[in-house]
């Protein structure tokens, strides 16, 4: 059986192992949010409209692909298994039915979206000419929902033996073409020319994965619906916690819209860093998932446990580090995005309200990789149901019936971020995930 680095150990991993798994992982989950601030910043140049308009597709957007993270995610769970028994085809084997599952369910997404994009947009904003310019955009922009869940099932494989590296060169391999594409189309063919510079570096990503995959793989090519079928029992909790998630970012939205243009755009701007950050702190998170299921399934819950330690003390440091970084800078950063004066004047209070889920965030993004490592689906989907239901809908909504304007929107997220923190923290301290 080969050595995957925990059949005999007892103490832990180090450092070296789980930062060498977290950095090349922080350039993959940091690319394409650092593109779509690029984004954010060149829209907002051609004005209020461009960037509101950008700001209704881009959410519409993200909620047609986050729910599908179980293609990530789940995948590492399963393959990290298969790789702590030693058994690495069997490890990539899953990215090859995690690869179909993307196919199929990209392709009807792709359908949906294209019919139905401009009524989308228009649920979301309000407003029939911001609805027809974000239409515009997601018709294009849905030609890449195949591609992105491709991407995120080959980053669950590759994540579950332990390759890191090969997702951040493929990720750089998109994203570095689509980010010169950006103000060239932009310049070119307006906010639409956002949505092909995106098609093209997503198609570049996909591409460099599924080669990846027929380098790799040594078996079978054909659909195995049973374990498809796994794939997707655990894909169901993680689709309602990813669910959950989009609710309260879409609610959070669709409220910011009803305060006005300048709001949805300040908020636009806000999420858009917000969605950085968060994918930063994932970076350890996705260390101490992959870490995990190999230790779980080299039978080592002790192991695991002191994965989730150390990654969790890593990860506070490094948030509060973040946090501070906001702080000092925080009269700079916005106008790298809008020179607009009332949106800045929005966004103010709702900023240090976000510098506080930034901390926050260090401590439930790395327990939330633990429990992923695990394969605690069920735990992580009630846990982001009880916080919507109980933190961020009723706060949002409030903020909504009582005038508060945005900075009530995100004391609402900041609800959302507490409830998941006491659950997580619970959750982990009982050992019940390694059971």
């Amino acid at each position: 059986m080969p050595n995957n680095g925990f059949g005999h150990q007892s103490h832990g991993v180090s450092a070296k192992q789980i930062f060498g798994l977290a950095f090349p992982a922080l350039g993959v989950l940091a690319a394409m949010p650092l593109y779509l601030l690029l984004d954010t910043a060149v829209v907002g140049t051609l004005g209020r409209f461009e960037l509101a308009a950008l700001g209704a597709a881009t959410t519409i957007q993200a909620q047609v692909t986050t729910q599908l993270t179980f293609l990530s995610y789940g995948t590492t769970a399963r393959s990290s298994r298969f790789f702590g028994t030693g058994d690495r085809q069997g490890a990539i084997a899953e990215g090859v039915q995690a690869t179909w599952v993307a196919l199929c369910v990209g392709l009807g997404i792709l359908t949906v979206m294209l019919l139905g994009a401009p009524t989308f947009a228009l649920w979301l904003s309000g407003d029939e000419t911001v609805a027809q310019e974000a239409g515009k955009w997601l018709r294009v922009a849905a030609f890449a929902v195949p591609l992105v869940l491709i991407i995120m099932a080959g980053n669950g494989w590759l994540r579950g033996i332990q390759n890191t590296k090969l997702p951040l060169y493929f990720t750089l391999a998109g994203v570095i073409p689509g980010a010169i594409m950006i103000p060239i189309f932009v310049a070119k063919f307006g906010l639409v020319g956002s949505a092909w510079a995106n098609l093209i570096a997503e198609a570049i990503t996909a591409a460099l994965f599924l080669g990846a995959l027929v380098k790799y793989h040594r078996g079978s090519w054909l659909p195995q619906w049973s374990v498809m079928k796994q794939q997707l029992v655990l894909g169901r909790d993680l689709i309602m916690r990813s669910l959950s998630f989009q609710v309260a970012f879409l609610s959070a939205a669709a409220v910011a819209a009803r305060f006005g243009t300048a709001s949805l755009a300040a908020h636009q701007v806000l999420l858009q860093l917000w969605n950085f950050i968060t994918l930063v702190l994932d970076s350890l998170a996705i260390a101490a998932q992959t870490l995990t299921g190999a230790a779980l399934g080299a039978g080592s819950a002790q192991v695991a446990r002191r994965v989730g330690n150390q990654v969790i003390k890593y990860s506070l440091v490094f948030a509060s580090v973040l946090g501070l970084l906001f702080v000092l800078l925080h009269s700079w950063i916005p106008r790298i995005f809008t020179q607009d004066e009332f949106v800045l004047d929005t966004m103010r209070s709702p900023w240090w309200i976000m510098i506080a889920m930034i901390i926050l965030g260090g401590v439930v993004f790395a327990i939330d990789g633990v429990l992923l490592g695990a394969a605690d689906a069920v735990f992580l989907r009630n846990a982001s149901i009880l916080a919507v239901l109980v933190g961020f809908l009723p706060g949002v909504w409030i903020s909504y019936a009582l005038d508060a304007g945005l900075t009530g929107v995100w004391c609402g997220l900041l609800a959302f971020i507490l409830i998941r923190l006491f659950a997580v923290i619970w959750r982990f301290r009982s050992m019940k995930w390694a059971q």
